[in-house]
């Protein structure tokens, strides 16, 4: 009997010991996964219009002064919007990153952003340059230009975009189709400036100076007027910039043989912007919120623009190199109107003929 007792007495304690082992471990155990979690960085995700090499530097770099990291999905801006709209209350979208105030509106009416209140981006972004509802914010500027040939065309007699509407132009104009968003907004800017009948007007004079029917995008208009296809074309800013930073030397001969001129749109020249929103259902708004805020910092806006060539919109950015200063009128239209008036404009250009 002592030496039964003894052994079950021992095997008793060996189990306890155990246990007391196993418990001490369950208890390490949430430490250790808090730690590795807390080791983990925060994942945002930004479907993004954009398609620049830069972008990594630039996320990188929010990474590194935040903790957090973009993982970025690219896309159309079309594509994107009907991938969240199939996505719905599950899309994993944070932020959305488009081109064109008239594509952020569509992103806007389909439910698919939301009220942001933020000082930070409300201070160094100007108001004409942001949704009146804080849905959106500008991020980089674009202005809608006109390139012309410099040997046959005055600048002076391009002035303003009704300019193009006159004889003078009679088969010498190069354009992208109607159903682009640039043209969309830019003839969604004259319905607000010269009204509905004068900007259907406009359209159709100009469809009908046209040296070819639209084909291509910007850069090409621009090479049409540089080999005589045409004297004037239609076309973004940076576009132009870019031909002329170009390591190839016949881009850089485009812009030898063309200049542009910020043409005025009734109250000031078009400008439109690249802009940000966060998405409705942003998993992770926080970290949305502070994304844009970084964009519209001095490192963030540098970074922004340096490749596009497009504009700061916070005052004191410098420039990108080989850009001239812009015009200093900021925009009388709201943005927001840009994309109410597009359903209008693309009818009156199917009214007009410009295919």
């Amino acid at each position: 009997m002592p030496a039964r007792f003894s052994l079950v007495s021992s095997l008793s304690a060996l189990a306890a010991l155990s246990a007391c082992g196993n418990a001490a471990d369950t208890a390490q155990t949430p430490d250790t996964t808090a730690t590795e979690a807390a080791a983990e960085p925060q994942i945002l995700t930004l479907y993004s219009a954009r398609h620049y090499d830069g972008d990594e530097a630039l996320y990188d770099r929010f990474e590194a002064e935040t903790g957090i990291r973009v993982r970025a999905r690219e896309s159309r801006a079309a594509q994107l919007l009907e991938t969240m709209k199939a996505e719905g209350a599950a899309s994993p979208a944070d932020v959305v990153i488009a081109a064109d105030a008239g594509t952020l509106w569509r992103f806007k009416d389909a439910g698919l952003t939301q009220s942001v209140e933020s000082e930070k981006l409300d201070s160094a972004i100007p108001a004409a340059l942001r949704d009146v509802d804080g849905h959106w914010f500008g991020l980089a500027k674009r202005y809608r230009v006109i390139a012309y040939d410099k040997e046959n065309v005055a600048p002076d007699s391009i002035a303003a975009f009704a300019d193009l509407s006159g004889e003078a132009f009679d088969g010498e104009i190069c354009a992208r189709s109607s159903s682009n968003i640039y043209n969309l907004s830019l003839l969604g800017h004259l319905i607000e400036t010269q009204g509905a009948e004068a900007a259907e007007a406009w359209a159709g004079s100009v469809s009908g100076n046209f040296a070819r029917d639209p084909a291509g995008g910007d850069t090409d208009q621009i090479k049409a007027v540089a080999a005589g296809a045409c004297q004037v074309a239609i076309a973004n800013h940076y576009y132009w910039f870019r031909l002329a930073g170009s390591e190839s030397e016949s881009d850089r001969q485009v812009t030898e043989k063309t200049a542009l001129v910020f043409a005025n749109a009734g109250d000031g020249p078009h400008v439109n912007v690249t802009a940000g929103a966060v998405a409705a259902n942003a998993p992770n708004r926080e970290a949305a919120v502070a994304f844009l805020e970084f964009l519209a910092t001095e490192t963030g806006q540098t970074m922004l623009v340096a490749e596009t060539r497009e504009y700061p919109v916070v005052a004191g950015v410098p420039l990108p190199d080989g850009l001239i200063p812009p015009p200093d009128a900021e925009p009388v239209t709201p943005l927001s109107r840009l994309g109410e008036n597009q359903v209008a404009a693309q009818r009156m250009f199917d009214r007009a003929g410009w295919p």
